[in-house]
């Protein structure tokens, strides 16, 4: 458990420092530098490093291309079931992301940037080489790992239903230029035609907003629980009290209704991709 000193800065595991020491002892029996193991498993030698480094969670393509490659033996594959789940996760937001794990309904309203469950690589990136103060780049992977690990609820949990509200101004801002704009609207849509995932777009000018209080996220537990979640600089609230929670669920509702269509905000964000 961090202490109250550093609770708002993330955490890095030891368990994903072992397993990348198990890597490099592997590689180096094989007689491999990381450059020669990234182009055998098709990965950049800059990811070999910080897996190595223990900054970043292997990919489940690379634990398999990897244990070919070197002859593990299995021993990765076995290594990679102990890695924790939660590295880089600020300590105010794994009491939420626990409840994640195990939600039915997860809803999010987001008007800053586009949530981390619908981020690309590239756009996370960016958003944490810009942040004040700056990262070290051991902190940046540790973050990275965090959120791109996060993602595969969408596809781990068919069941669960997903529902965004995000404003056309995420994609209009361009954060980390065209490109990167390009790739996460492209990644977007992909997420969109999933049967569990709902997208809609709030447009730039709505006269009738019930989201002008700022983002908010609501899930609903195996036990039909509901609870709130909102998020500002450098803290997070967890909102279990029945009656607030009531309050963030008509707003969302009424926002769905404000909200262009899942047709509109596919046919929205094609246009928008298309002006870049």
């Amino acid at each position: 458990m961090a202490d109250s000193a550093d609770k708002n800065e993330p955490e890095g595991t030891d368990s994903l420092k072992s397993f990348g020491a198990v890597v490099k002892v592997f590689r180096e029996r094989a007689g491999l530098t990381q450059e020669g193991l990234a182009t055998l498993v098709r990965f950049s030698p800059e990811t070999i490093a910080s897996i190595e480094q223990g900054r970043r969670l292997a990919p489940p393509d690379f634990i398999g291309r990897a244990e070919e490659v070197l002859g593990a033996f299995g021993v990765l594959r076995a290594a990679a079931k102990h890695l924790a789940r939660k590295p880089g996760l600020a300590a105010w937001f794994r009491q939420w992301a626990a409840l994640e794990e195990r939600a039915i309904n997860l809803y999010t309203y987001e008007c800053r940037m586009v949530p981390g469950l619908l981020q690309t690589e590239a756009y996370a990136r960016s958003l944490f080489d810009t942040l004040v103060p700056p990262l070290t780049d051991e902190q940046v992977e540790i973050q990275l790992t965090a959120r791109m690990e996060r993602q595969r609820l969408l596809r781990e949990r068919p069941n669960t239903t997903f529902s965004f509200i995000l404003e056309e101004s995420l994609f209009l801002r361009r954060t980390g230029g065209a490109d990167v704009t390009r790739e996460l609207i492209d990644h977007v849509l992909e997420c969109a035609t999933l049967r569990n995932v709902e997208i809609q777009v709030m447009p730039l000018v709505r006269e009738d907003h019930a989201g002008l209080g700022g983002p908010l996220q609501l899930l609903e537990t195996q036990r039909n629980r509901w609870y709130g979640y909102s998020e500002g600089q450098r803290t997070g609230h967890l909102i279990s009290d029945p009656k607030e929670v009531s309050i963030l669920q008509r707003r969302y509702a009424r926002m769905r209704s404000q909200a262009l269509t899942l047709d509109e905000s596919v046919s929205l964000l094609e246009r928008i991709r298309g002006a870049l």
